[in-house]
């Protein structure tokens, strides 16, 4: 007795899925994206701190989608992004100062995004590595001044110095390797979507 032959399921076409799905496609990437950087951070990359500092690979993260997605994205991104960096184990800093550092992240890194396209040029990669390098500095400097100012913990100015340059040193090395690949997914499902639009 010939048994019917089973069908394989036919693969999702995401640009024939509805607009609201669309507009939550980013949002999953990176929800998906910033779990993957978080647990890498907290537990792979933990053993090669350096001065008691790993890489910020959830900052990268947050760097490369706003790069692509700009400062709006960023700004919610980077303080959805922070506080889980915040309430994640072994935190051990009053919740809220990661938060305020990749938020500014965020903008910063959308920024350089919207100002390019307003002088109608395109972001290059070199722009972009310069980005997530200047924006380490950035995040790091805000959540060591915020831990300044609250005595959390209470550390002098000269304390500050080395976890910084350790923060940067290690996503210079970095950044290479994590934002032309995150920017490049987010690239692809815009336009992908951009496409579902307009045969819609």
């Amino acid at each position: 007795m010939n048994r019917p032959a089973l069908s394989r399921p036919a693969p999702i076409d995401l640009r024939r899925l509805a607009p609201p799905v669309r507009r939550v496609l980013p949002w999953a990437l990176a929800a998906l994206l910033v779990s993957l950087a978080l647990v890498l951070q907290v537990s792979l990359f933990g053993a090669f701190a350096w001065h008691g500092v790993v890489p910020d690979l959830v900052l990268l993260v947050v760097v490369a989608a706003a790069l692509v997605r700009g400062s709006e994205f960023g700004i919610v991104l980077g303080f959805a992004s922070g506080l889980l960096l915040d309430l994640a184990p072994p935190a051990d800093h009053l919740a809220g100062r990661w938060a305020l550092a990749l938020l500014v992240v965020g903008y910063v890194a959308g920024r350089v995004r919207e100002v390019t396209d307003e002088q109608g040029a395109t972001l290059r990669l070199p722009t972009a590595l310069a980005s997530g390098v200047a924006c380490s500095a950035v995040g790091g400097s805000v959540f060591a001044l915020t831990g300044l100012v609250l005595r959390d913990p209470a550390m002098a100015m000269d304390g500050l110095v080395e976890p910084l340059v350790a923060s940067v040193v290690w996503d210079v090395l970095l950044t290479a390797a994590v934002v032309p690949p995150v920017m490049l997914a987010f690239r692809r499902l815009d336009r992908v979507s951009r496409l579902g639009g307009a045969a819609g």
